[in-house]
């Protein structure tokens, strides 16, 4: 059954703005099968983040692009909801970014695009924990434009390659997740990083 409406006066109902509509400038090159999930405007700087299939940018109003990171380098985010703020770190530990996206457009659909996006991404993970600081992550992601595998190892903070139990710890673990995707095995002499 259908339900009618008829306005009774005032204004028009404005049509809902499309989050994907960024200005030409700021408009991000494409790539074959790429597209624009999700945008919105930075409070602070005017810069837009834009998320799409394959990357995750931040461009400036005139369109120079501040960061561009395709999601298997995206390590984590965070939404908080009482800041409006999206917190984002990535695989090598640089440029770790916050964005505030409340007054100028909202966040619109980009903090869930944000957690699909980065977790498409994600094939498998593995933590690793002997104990405080001497944990580590080993996880194979996708790059999502070719579909290939890539194998990360992520320290926890203050542990690294000097704790001999650890990295024997760390290299089962890739050999195990490596032969659950099909990769093949890494040679000993193999560095982590």
């Amino acid at each position: 059954m259908r339900f009618w409406r008829t306005r009774t006066g005032g204004k028009p109902p404005k049509p809902e703005e499309d989050p994907t509509d960024l200005p030409q400038a700021a408009r991000p090159g494409l790539g074959a099968g790429e597209r624009v999930l999700a945008s919105a405007r930075e409070d602070g700087t005017g810069h837009w983040v834009v998320l799409t299939t394959f990357r995750l940018l931040e461009v400036s109003e005139g369109g120079e692009t501040i960061v561009e990171r395709p999601w298997h380098e995206v390590d984590t985010g965070a939404w908080d909801p009482d800041l409006w703020a999206l917190a984002v770190s990535f695989v090598d530990q640089l440029g770790g970014r916050q964005w505030v996206l409340q007054r100028r457009t909202g966040p619109g659909l980009v903090p869930q695009v944000f957690r699909e996006r980065t977790s498409a991404s994600v094939v498998l993970l593995r933590a690793v924990d002997l104990g405080p600081r001497r944990s580590a992550r080993v996880t194979i992601r996708k790059v999502l434009p070719t579909r290939e595998l890539v194998e990360q190892v992520l320290w926890g903070r203050g542990a690294g390659e000097a704790d001999a139990e650890l990295v024997a710890a760390v290299r089962a673990a890739r050999t195990d997740l490596r032969d659950q995707v099909g990769l093949p095995p890494q040679p000993r002499e193999d560095r982590m990083g």
